[in-house]
């Protein structure tokens, strides 16, 4: 059983709204120094297989199912 490590990202040409509120109220509370802030997704999964079966299971459910990637990026990484 392998563990994987799904991160899923706004494409960096979009505009992050929940990044923005969360930037804004992190300087409200007195952080100045912080820039600016992106939102994303982390799923934690583990997959019994193969390694090479493990990597295409995962790219398919990233790219059909935890993703959307016409707006979204992701990786991922499997820890044996």
């Amino acid at each position: 059983m392998s563990k994987v490590k799904v991160y899923v990202t706004l494409k960096p040409s979009l505009l992050d709204a929940q990044g923005k509120v969360i930037r804004v109220a992190a300087e409200n509370l007195g952080y100045k120094d912080v820039a600016s802030v992106r939102i994303g997704k982390f799923i934690e999964m583990e997959v019994n297989g193969k390694p090479e079966n493990i990597k295409t299971q995962v790219e398919e459910l990233c790219s059909k199912l935890l993703a959307n990637v016409v707006i979204e990026n992701y990786r991922y990484e499997i820890e044996e």
